[in-house]
């Protein structure tokens, strides 16, 4: 008798006891976790941007840590999207039926000024914002 419970109490014991996390969990935890290049500037690639367009046209982007963003024309439109940092390559895709990621080409010009060129060859300017 005292064999049958000494055995049930090691089973039980034995099915309480959890095995470790595989390591290999822990890394694609990790692994999914973004990442950002560098914007332009040096600094992060999200926060709060005005663009000015080649026609002195404003709009304001809030570009979050979260890899979502909201674009306000000057007009009031709103546009929403996720975007991607590619070393110089600022991508975009809008929160639209069939829309297609767009890149821009970002640097920093020789008179210091934070510049932005679309597919199509459309020159921005763009300029951090705090808050």
């Amino acid at each position: 008798m005292r064999k049958i419970i000494l055995v049930a109490a090691f089973a039980a014991v034995a099915a309480c006891s959890q095995p470790e996390a595989p390591a290999e969990e822990a890394t694609t935890e990790e692994a999914a976790a973004p990442t950002f290049d560098a914007a332009a500037d040096g600094g992060v690639p999200y926060g709060n941007f005005k663009v000015t367009l080649a026609d002195g046209t404003v709009q304001t982007e809030e570009v979050r840590e979260d890899g979502t963003f909201t674009s306000t024309s000057a007009s009031g439109d709103v546009e929403t999207g996720t975007w991607v940092q590619k070393g110089n390559q600022y991508c975009t895709t809008l929160d639209a039926e069939g829309a297609v990621e767009r890149c821009h080409t970002e640097s920093i010009d020789e008179n210091g000024v934070w510049v932005s060129v679309d597919p199509e060859g459309q020159t921005v300017t763009v300029e951090r914002v705090e808050g």
